[in-house]
């Protein structure tokens, strides 16, 4: 890596960021620790747009940790709404409860104790100590990943799991300063995500373009692992969405019978049944012959 290389990076990155940076509500100068976790939970596998009606209305209803940690894990189901993913719910509640009860209702700064929370991993812990502290860690979500790929290894998407050569590199580009590398982190996830995206990246548009090794080798198609799709349409994520969207929309239980009407295909939506309670997004209210007859959020 040419000595020039970081610098020229972190300047036209930044400068940018300065420029386009979008105006998101857990970005402000006057969100809350509280407000970036929540984002970082709802954005998992989940684009902006949907997450910020969301997270508008959750902030709102919880505007803090032991705000949420009272209340029922059934409601944080149902504040969930459409995001998809609904363990992600369950988990920001546990986190919450965590929160209350260690670090007496509020987010904690350190890694550790961010890391040590349930639901939370490396990425998780490391965009809410840099976004809503102003600390010094790798921040690696899909978006950074794929622009550090193009931009210094040259390739067009990056492997499906973080490799350790990807690490040392984003470590190596981090810069010194806690307040610049926070910055850093945030400016190169929104490159990603405006202009250097994955299927059209906007080449013209892009402020590293004369930096950019993918780019400069011609711009090769990647030719890695096969990458999974995002099929929907009659496979059991959309069984289950079907069923929890019956169960949000209804103050007390769902009769068995209208799950049936809303899924027909009896295995399926028996395994997918199974499979929520399993994960303690539902749970199933039987009779006196230990039959199911109904199934609820948990309370």
């Amino acid at each position: 890596m040419d000595a020039p290389f970081p610098s020229a990076l972190h300047a036209a990155v930044l400068d940018w960021y300065d420029d386009h940076a979008r105006d998101l509500p857990w970005r402000g100068v006057e969100a809350t620790a509280w407000s970036v976790m929540v984002s970082e939970f709802m954005l998992q596998q989940t684009p902006v747009a949907r997450v910020l009606p969301v997270h508008g209305t959750w902030l709102e209803r919880w505007p803090t940790p032991t705000a949420l940690a009272a209340e029922p894990t059934g409601e944080a189901v149902r504040m969930w709404g459409r995001l998809g993913y609904p363990r992600r719910a369950l988990r920001l509640h546990a986190a919450a409860v965590a929160i209350a009860e260690r670090h007496g209702g509020e987010v904690p700064a350190s890694y550790d104790d961010l890391l040590a929370l349930p639901g939370v991993g490396d990425y998780t812990a490391s965009a809410i100590a840099s976004f809503a502290f102003g600390e010094r860690h790798v921040v690696l979500d899909t978006n950074v990943r794929r622009v550090l790929t193009r931009v210094v290894s040259g390739a067009e998407l990056p492997s499906p799991a973080v490799t350790r050569v990807e690490r040392d590199v984003a470590t190596s580009l981090l810069p010194v300063d806690p307040a610049t590398a926070a910055t850093w982190a945030v400016a190169t996830m929104e490159l990603g995500a405006l202009v250097c995206t994955a299927r059209q990246p906007s080449c013209d548009a892009c402020p590293v373009a004369g930096l950019c090794a993918w780019r400069r080798a011609g711009f090769p198609a990647y030719d890695g692992p096969p990458r999974r799709g995002q099929a929907w349409a009659g496979t059991d994520r959309q069984c289950r969405g079907r069923i929890m969207a019956l169960a949000r929309e209804t103050d007390g239980s769902v009769p068995l019978g209208r799950i049936e009407g809303a899924w027909p295909v009896a295995e399926q939506r028996q395994r997918c049944l199974a499979g929520l309670v399993a994960d303690g997004l539902l749970v199933a209210i039987g009779s006196e012959l230990d039959e199911v007859l109904a199934y609820a959020l948990p309370s």
